[in-house]
């Protein structure tokens, strides 16, 4: 049996097998090469954009021209960042869209776009790339067949610049800008949050206090007939008997809903008293501290309250604890909530009982939820909420 490499039979020494690229190292390849028809796509159009916009400036339509190209320049920064992610896996958000004008008419529409900064970087990048694409796919395309050995470290050299590249120019221009972006996508998460909560009401009354009312109209509907017919007082009486039980159910459902929507002890009492409701209905002892100077904007507040009522609810059904405990308190700006239980453990964000769609809520409002449960226990689940005074809202 032979070496892999040795000669065989007094022929030439085998070649030995080329190891295969890294998959990564073939995706920076093909960014590599597609630099240059990109890259020649996009210079074009900024050129005939600027060019035209320019020397129409003094027509009506120069300016108009311009700004719809810096508004067609975002696209192709679109088109790069996709494939910044998808090539060269660089993450890169996308920048805040364009602020709508409401009551400043074509010139205010007009003015913004002119003043757009994200197409005017993106227009800065097609003129940078030109060249850049001629280079690399000039050493990509050699290297692949002359310097096949070093062949991943001249692709990952070539393409962190092409990184450093979308990060400077085609990723969102500062804080404020990314903020801005991710409370775009947060403003998802609250309208799909609203509209299934308005769901769950419309489900809730159609098929409880509806059905329970319409059922009592029934009832009461036979009981009159049979008195305008002469029937036994004790046959009524029964129909009017079971009509008021209706009654009492349909109320108690009507409280119920009426609970989850925005409870009245939360409005009257605040938190303290509303928390120490909820933690009465849970299933296993429940101790609340709540510890706050004063009562936080009432939008907070409501968000908090439904925060530990659906992490009861989670220890109730999911943990087999022995006991459970609530705390809040203010800390600087932030409105702090732990609760803490000696269940089984086990608790992920990304499991089934709804801690995900309530990170994302948080989420939403610039809050945040973290889970510590390792298996078999305890759970602890800490939520921060931002704090806002409640005069605020007067």
């Amino acid at each position: 049996m032979t070496a892999p490499g040795t000669s065989v039979g007094g022929s030439e020494p085998l070649p030995r097998p080329r190891s295969a690229l890294h998959a990564q190292t073939w995706r920076e390849i093909a960014h590599l090469l597609a630099n240059l028809p990109v890259a020649l796509l996009g210079f074009v159009y900024a050129t005939v954009v600027l060019a035209a916009g320019s020397g129409l400036t003094v027509t009506v339509v120069g300016l108009p021209l311009l700004a719809g190209g810096l508004a067609g320049a975002r696209w192709i920064g679109r088109f790069e960042r996709a494939r910044a992610r998808s090539l060269l896996r660089v993450r890169v958000d996308e920048p805040s869209p364009l602020p709508r004008v409401k009551d400043e008419g074509m010139f205010g529409r007009l003015w913004t776009g002119l003043k757009d900064p994200v197409g005017w970087r993106t227009m800065l990048y097609s003129f940078i790339r030109l060249p850049w694409g001629v280079v690399t796919f000039t050493v990509g395309f050699v290297s692949l067949f002359l310097l096949w050995p070093v062949l991943p470290f001249i692709t990952r050299g070539l393409t962190n610049v092409d990184r450093a590249m979308v990060r400077g120019l085609l990723s969102p221009s500062d804080e404020l800008e990314r903020r801005i972006a991710e409370l775009e996508s947060d403003r998802g998460v609250v309208v799909d949050t609203a509209a299934a909560d308005l769901r769950r009401i419309e489900r809730d009354l159609h098929d409880g206090a509806q059905a329970r009312l319409v059922n009592l109209a029934m009832g009461l509907g036979l009981a009159k007939e049979k008195l305008v017919e002469g029937e036994s007082d004790d046959l009524v009486a029964a129909m009017v008997e079971e009509a008021h039980g209706e009654v009492k159910l349909a109320l108690q459902e009507l409280r119920d809903l009426a609970r989850g929507i925005h409870p009245a002890v939360l409005t009257d009492r605040g938190l303290d008293a509303a928390l120490s409701a909820v933690a009465s209905r849970c299933t296993v002892p429940v101790t609340v501290t709540v510890d706050l100077p004063a009562r936080p904007a009432a939008a907070i507040e409501g968000i908090a309250y439904f925060t530990v009522s659906e992490l009861l609810q989670n220890v109730s059904k999911h943990s087999r604890a022995r006991t459970a405990s609530v705390d809040v308190w203010r800390t600087d700006r932030r409105l702090l909530i732990q609760v803490e239980d000696d269940g089984q453990g086990g608790a992920e964000l990304s499991g089934g009982s709804g801690m995900a769609g309530l990170a994302e809520r948080l989420g939403a409002v610039d809050g945040l939820l973290a889970v510590d449960s390792p298996p078999g226990g305890p759970t602890t689940i800490a939520a921060e909420l931002p704090w806002r005074d409640r005069d605020r809202d007067h």
